[in-house]
């Protein structure tokens, strides 16, 4: 709620914590709380958790083993709203745009990110709702606008997780050519700093940079979070991490062994403190597979590959491993199966037990959190709450 000159209400600044009234002038207000306190990606549990791709078909697997997930408003709200009461930190949704083919036309139907995390803002109460966006396909000022709209909607738990474009197929839809790799960042890095000057500046300014020009630009309101929106990003090529260390909260990475996880994450963040002054975030994801026995657990994880998509994997790994994302050479080269039980993620595949022994291993290798894909989310997270989160706790990970 709102008054007219579109200063925060009393009732609105109680639910911040922040005084009864805010005598700035509605164009010039700026950050109305610091994220610390109304985004949980910037609480203290040691490993964050997190739920990814609910906005697409298949979710996380190529596969056609059986689940109840479908990509229906209510089903994927009912997840979300499920995930908030367990105290979940964050929901990141895949941007996709076409398809990949296959049996399963794998992630083909899928809710936009933007007005799906608006959606989601409005019916969750604390957990942190991400919209994910191709830079290429987004001009930063309706971005911006965009964001800050849901970061005010959701009362300052929004992130923005920001993607180059990797896959060309989509690129093409929006008719213009794939850039060369490291181009990409050059295009996100200018990206990114005309975002920040459109939550950051007072009075309007001009912009005449290599990939976009505007003149007497503005932007009000300012967002909910100080000093800006969360950000996150998964590149995990020499670009990549080096965007990450400059620009992002949290880095998303694909990693096969925990030796990896290690080099990656203390590298990673101490690039980000000695060379920027910032602190960084990792996190990883992949499929979880959890049941009651390790036998059971391997069954259901073999039957999501037997069950799996090959020409839909095939197609992924024909772009991936045409160079569009170094981010996943690795796994293009290696671990192909990953592709079809977890988009080439790092899976947990045991006892309640079991999964949590391996996310203490993760998180005692650098990683702050998981975002995670389930064969069946819904179903699957009642699992992850009565069997998983105690022992988490028990661990010294969770409280």
């Amino acid at each position: 709620m709102t008054t007219t000159d579109d200063r925060p209400t009393e009732t609105a600044n109680v639910r911040l914590g922040l005084a009864p009234t805010d005598p700035r002038p509605a164009n010039e207000t700026g950050p109305l709380a610091d994220r610390q306190k109304t985004n949980p990606l910037f609480n203290d549990q040691k490993m964050k958790l997190g739920l990814f791709g609910t906005n697409c078909s298949f979710g996380l697997i190529m596969s056609h083993a059986a689940s109840s997930y479908e990509v229906t408003w209510e089903h994927t709200k009912a997840i979300a709203q499920r995930a908030d009461q367990m105290g979940f930190e964050a929901l990141i949704p895949v941007a996709r745009w076409k398809g990949f083919g296959g049996s399963t036309n794998f992630n083909g139907n899928c809710f936009e990110t933007y007005t799906w995390a608006a959606g989601l803002a409005e019916a969750t109460e604390h957990i942190a709702i991400a919209a994910t966006s191709h830079l290429p396909t987004m001009h930063p000022i309706v971005s911006a606008k965009q964001a800050t709209t849901i970061d005010h909607i959701s009362g300052g738990r929004f992130a923005l997780n920001l993607v180059m474009g990797w896959v060309t197929p989509e690129m093409e839809m929006f008719g213009g050519s794939q850039r060369e790799h490291d181009r990409r960042y050059a295009f996100g890095q200018e990206w990114i700093d005309y975002a920040f000057k459109l939550w950051s500046e007072t009075g309007s300014f001009d912009v005449d940079g290599e990939f976009f020009y505007g003149r007497d630009v503005e932007a009000y309101p300012k967002p909910v979070q100080g000093p800006r929106p969360a950000l996150v990003n998964a590149g995990n090529s020499a670009s990549g991490i080096e965007f990450s260390a400059r620009n992002v909260d949290v880095n998303f990475a694909s990693l096969d062994t925990l030796e990896n996880v290690k080099t990656y994450t203390s590298s990673l963040k101490e690039k980000a403190k000695s060379e920027y002054s910032r602190d960084i975030q990792t996190m990883t994801y992949g499929l979880i597979v959890c049941r009651d026995t390790e036998a059971e657990a391997k069954a259901a994880f073999q039957n999501v590959v037997d069950e799996g998509d090959w020409g839909a994997a095939g197609n992924v790994i024909k772009i991936a491993g045409s160079g569009a994302s170094q981010s996943f050479d690795h796994v293009v080269k290696e671990y192909q199966e990953r592709f079809i039980a977890g988009w080439g993620g790092y899976p947990i595949v045991g006892t309640p037990e079991q999964v949590t022994e391996e996310l203490v291993k993760l998180n005692e290798a650098g990683m702050d959190g998981m975002i995670m894909g389930l064969i069946d989310y819904k179903e699957e997270l009642e699992i992850f709450n009565d069997d998983i989160l105690p022992l988490m706790k028990q661990a010294g990970i969770r409280h």
